[in-house]
């Protein structure tokens, strides 16, 4: 696993914690939490990991949450096998 990019390990995490779906997002803070990452640096995978669609951004209320997508789960499943 160690031979991994940063932002595949990062969206490993994010599969792990349970943020697959819309419902079940996380937001910068929670997530910033469960990685013990600085939100600025959480901005950043997000946001590399949002342009290659691995990663999905949805308002519940005022706040967006973050999700794994089906692309992002059948990359972090192909890192198994």
């Amino acid at each position: 696993m160690d031979d991994l990019p940063d932002d595949i390990r990062f969206l490993m995490l994010l599969h792990n914690v349970g943020a697959i779906s819309p419902e079940r997002g996380l937001s910068i803070m929670e997530i910033s939490r469960w990685t013990a990452t600085k939100n600025e640096i959480v901005k950043k995978k997000l946001s590399e990991l949002t342009s290659k669609r691995y990663v999905d951004v949805f308002l519940s209320g005022d706040q967006e949450k973050y999700y794994v997508t089906v692309k992002g789960i059948r990359k972090v499943l192909s890192t198994y096998s």
